[in-house]
């Protein structure tokens, strides 16, 4: 402990409080936005989960590897068919060489009959394949099995039968390759063989059968066609009988004829009747135009005199008058022509209306006999159509009995005839290579799937994930600034070569002493950082009282503000660093304070104050102020009228006072001494504070009056932060350059200007 001549004097008014800085956020976004920063998120989240990622391929890649190298190897037997179009079920000596065009759904069959249960089983009893363990894993234990578990056993056999069997149709052809796998290439290839041929068995006497069955039955449907023949032709002879019918068919177009040419001169008539009905018509109505009409030239000629003699009279009377014998004469004339010309009249009309009745009465009679004709003709069409069923049926039936007499015949002859439209051209050959398993194929599946799954799982975990990573999840939770960004010591190690790693920084693990033994070094430049940030945070000047607490425990508030009071100490700021974490102090046993009366000691009264501070030998300007002995209730001396006084004295001595405090959500000591300082600053771990917990003691510093000017990033791993990764990694190549101490040099370079601005800032 120093004299008390060292301290400065105490004032008894208190200073006045700097005033909250109001930040302003800058819109900095582009006009146009980023294309590529989903790809940058997406690579950002596979960098960070990396190692699971390849931790489950690498599990996925083991367990392939494993089942793989310890899987017995199979062989696969091939045999090919070619399956030609089915021809008919009833054969002829030509039907064996006709063409039939293919139909993809017969050859779909042919694909299904060789997958056939039938087929299968037959095939395993024939080759015993129940016995042979290559097939049958039990045959070993085999025992006569029950009457009742033997439909189970079948079904079993034939399910792994048909597991290994694989039946394909090359597309575009009528070949079918038949495989079998076993664990067995001889066993692979005798199946194989032994399958095409039953199937191609099996495909002739399925129509053999079916040509013998038509055969039978055809010879049976043989009789009873002959007997119908015969007695449509009975019916038939008879029916000619009873009609007398010689020759139908020229009676039938004898007849038919006649109706034609009667039916033509009907019509002829009927026309000649319309013409002369006509005329007729027309005559009645205009008497005095017969001539005209019928185009009779006597009458013509008649009217065309009497024309002639009328000019001559008109001129006559007019020069000689009406006595004189010329005009006497051709009066007597005219009169002698208008009679003739009437009687020659009268006898037109009678001429054409006796045409008129002649052509209607011819009209009638033909009438009668196209009529005449018909009934006829329909009684011999109702004779013909009788005849013409009893000769269809008779034809009919003579037919039937010769084709079918013809297919018996030629179904006797194909019977025996060995023909068959499935030919086998490749039979299997014993394989000399395994067909599986594929190790490279496999190995290389399970890395793409294994990588597949761990991208999988590292973005779930990302979504689940609601912890805050970087400075805009700050900002975006709690929309205050953030003042600084620390660095976990793992991550500068790690980011850095081999050969330089734990040479630098605090790589002794001594975070709190970082910006004292490291001042080079990328974590001490971080805090140098937060410094100047919290220095320029407020204005007029900077805040005197700092209270720095955090969300919970182990979030690094209690090294953020020793380091923070370490840095502004080297600025030549006197600092007094007050432990009030009464509960669990952090720097206890760092500064060997156990013995030393604290801050709990002076606030019951039971220590003074100039005992309890102490001063760090390396530090001059630092002085530190411990939590004391654990009282019962520290939130109550926390918010007491003596601290608050204790503060307003501290004040005077101290340039700034960093007040080290619980976290807020655990007990409320911080909250209760929140109003007694100038600001507070907010300690947030990256990746291990949640979004809601942040927000939460947000506002609850916020609901006591708290003048929070910012919060502190810590512990952020720059592997996965490209921004400040990118950062450190040049600020440490920035001193690497000058490790013979041009970095202290530079560090000077860096600190003056910093005083200065704080200098100007106070």
């Amino acid at each position: 402990m120093k004299s008390e001549e060292k301290w400065p004097p105490l004032s008894p008014t208190l200073p006045e409080r700097a005033e909250q800085r109001t930040y302003t956020v800058l819109d900095l976004q582009r006009e146009e936005p980023d294309s590529y920063a989903y790809l940058r998120a997406y690579w950002k989240i596979i960098s960070k989960r990396r190692w699971t990622i390849l931790t489950v391929a690498l599990v996925v890649i083991t367990l392939v590897a494993i089942y793989t190298y310890k899987k017995k190897p199979v062989f696969r037997a091939t045999a090919e068919v070619e399956v030609n179009s089915e021809t008919p079920q009833v054969q002829s000596v030509n039907d064996l060489y006709q063409s039939v065009p293919t139909d993809p759904a017969f050859l779909q069959t042919q694909v299904d009959v060789l997958n056939s249960d039938n087929l299968a089983w037959q095939t395993i009893q024939q080759l015993k394949l129940d016995r042979d363990p290559a097939f049958n894993p039990l045959a070993s234990l085999h025992r006569p099995a029950p009457a009742e578990k033997l439909s189970a056993r079948q079904t079993r056999l034939i399910g792994v039968f048909r597991k290994a069997l694989h039946v394909e149709l090359v597309t575009g052809s009528r070949m079918i390759k038949v495989s079998f796998e076993s664990t067995d290439p001889r066993l692979a290839e005798k199946v194989a063989n032994t399958l095409v041929h039953n199937y191609r068995e099996y495909n002739f006497l399925t129509k053999y059968d079916a040509t013998r069955q038509a055969s039978g039955w055809m010879e049976d449907q043989l009789d009873e066609l002959k007997a119908k023949v015969k007695k449509s032709q009975r019916a038939l002879v008879d029916y000619e009988r009873q009609n007398s019918i010689v020759n139908i068919g020229g009676k039938v177009n004898m007849q038919e004829q006649r109706l034609a040419d009667l039916s033509q001169d009907l019509t002829v008539a009927q026309n000649d009747l319309a013409e002369k009905q006509a005329l007729y018509q027309l005559v009645e109505a205009n008497p005095g135009k017969v001539g005209l009409l019928s185009q009779d030239s006597l009458l013509e000629n008649m009217e065309e005199k009497y024309a002639d003699l009328k000019t001559s009279y008109v001129n006559a009377l007019g020069q000689y008058g009406p006595n004189f014998p010329e005009v006497v004469r051709l009066r007597d004339q005219i009169n002698e022509i208008r009679s003739l010309i009437k009687q020659e009249q009268k006898l037109a009309v009678e001429r054409i209306a006796h045409n008129y009745q002649a052509s209607l009465g011819r009209v009638k009679l033909l009438a009668a006999s196209v009529e005449r004709e018909k009934v006829k003709a329909g009684n011999l069409n109702q004779l013909m159509i009788q005849y013409d069923l009893l000769q269809h049926e008779f034809k009919t039936n003579q037919q039937l009995y010769d084709n079918l007499l013809t297919r018996v015949k030629d179904a006797s002859v194909s019977a025996g005839l060995r023909a068959n439209n499935v030919q086998i051209v490749d039979r299997a050959l014993a394989p000399s290579v395994p067909v599986s398993p594929r190790k490279r194929l496999n190995l290389a599946i399970a890395l793409v799937v294994g990588l597949a799954l761990g991208t999988a799982l590292a973005f779930v975990r990302e979504v689940m994930d609601t912890s805050i990573k970087t400075a805009e999840d700050v900002e975006r939770s709690i929309a205050e600034p953030v003042l600084g960004v620390i660095p976990s010591i793992r991550s500068l190690d790690q980011s850095k070569p081999w050969f330089r790693r734990r040479r630098d920084g605090a790589a002794d693990g001594k975070v709190e002493w970082a910006v004292l033994k490291h001042p080079t070094s990328a974590l001490a430049e971080s805090y140098h950082t937060l410094r100047t940030a919290v220095l320029l945070s407020s204005a007029p000047r900077p805040p005197q009282a700092l209270l720095v607490t955090s969300t919970q425990p182990a979030e690094g508030k209690t090294s953020t503000a020793f380091n923070l009071a370490i840095g502004l100490t080297q600025i030549g700021r006197k600092v007094l660093f007050i432990d009030a974490d009464m509960r669990q102090p952090g720097l206890k046993r760092t500064m060997d304070a156990s013995g030393h009366a604290g801050l709990s000691s002076v606030l019951t009264g039971a220590g003074k104050l100039e005992e309890a501070l102490f001063q760090l030998p390396d530090l001059p300007n630092l002085w530190f102020l411990s939590a004391g002995p654990q009282p019962p209730n520290p939130a109550d001396l926390l918010s007491s009228r003596a601290m608050e006084e204790l503060l307003a004295s501290l004040r005077g001595r101290f340039d700034h006072l960093v007040v080290d405090t619980p976290p807020v959500l655990m007990v409320t000591d911080a909250t209760v001494l929140s109003p007694f300082v100038d600001g507070v600053i907010l300690v947030t771990e990256s990746q291990v504070t949640g979004r809601a917990a942040l927000a939460r003691t947000h506002r609850i510093l916020e609901g006591s009056r708290a003048k929070i000017i910012g919060c502190v990033l810590n512990k952020l791993d720059l592997r996965h932060d490209g921004y400040y990764g990118s950062y450190y990694r040049y600020y440490g190549r920035y001193y690497s350059q000058d490790s013979r101490g041009k970095g202290l040099a530079r560090q000077r370079q860096v600190t003056e200007p910093a005083q200065s601005a704080d200098k100007r800032g106070a």
